[in-house]
């Protein structure tokens, strides 16, 4: 089972974030098209094949943003490299993951996993740790259903995928799933462990204090 064992909790209610040390809310936000990836079920080190799911940070105005009417934080619109983009934000809900003691990173991968993969039904979060992974809230496991099955190992590699796929937005640090190790900047295997379920670190990001709200 690797080093980790499985965690399962009832789901955190949402919460809504406001920045700290600036004058307009700060919103941890996914464009709405965000896809599952698609690779092969193999066992060897999986490749990032999944799209973008546009996981970012995003300022509400005036910090160079314009809302376009509406209900506040619904419709945001804003101009980057003189081209102006208008997205519509959802927000993500709490998902399986016990939110308790993560940082915002954490707690934004863990609602884009329950989000994008509705067959994951359970995720561990803030745990004792001999490590400092789970116990600073920087890590998460997503439990794989039928971890050894063809069909478990092909959700196992997706997770990865979009992990890496989207690891500037997440924060990521690294993954690891059947005995390799992922980083944003390569893998390696061997010994690594976690065949039931795939680790997640992010750099955290802080913790919440109360006012978040991570949309998609």
């Amino acid at each position: 089972m690797g080093r980790h064992s499985q965690v399962r909790r009832r789901r955190s209610p949402s919460v809504v974030l406001t920045a700290v040390g600036v004058p307009a809310a700060v919103l941890l936000a996914a464009g709405a098209d965000a896809q599952r990836p698609v690779v092969p079920d193999r066992a060897e080190p999986v490749v990032a094949e999944a799209p973008p799911c546009c996981m970012e940070l995003v300022a509400a105005a005036p910090a160079g943003f314009a809302s376009t009417g509406g209900a506040p934080g619904t419709r945001v619109e804003w101009v980057a490299s003189s081209r102006a983009s208008v997205r519509e934000l959802r927000a993500l809900p709490a998902g399986v993951a016990p939110e308790r003691g993560l940082q915002v990173k954490t707690i934004l991968v863990a609602r884009a996993v329950s989000a994008i993969f509705p067959e994951i039904h359970s995720i561990g979060g803030m745990r004792p740790d001999a490590l400092r992974w789970h116990p600073e809230g920087l890590a998460i496991d997503v439990m794989i259903p039928n971890p050894g099955s063809a069909e478990g190992i092909a959700l196992g590699n997706q997770i990865v995928a979009f992990a890496l796929k989207n690891a500037e937005r997440f924060g990521l640090q690294d993954c690891i799933w059947r005995g390799v190790y992922y980083t944003p900047g390569g893998a390696r295997g061997g010994g690594y462990g976690h065949y039931d379920h795939v680790h997640i670190t992010t750099t955290g990001g802080g913790y919440p204090t109360g006012g978040e709200v991570y949309y998609r």
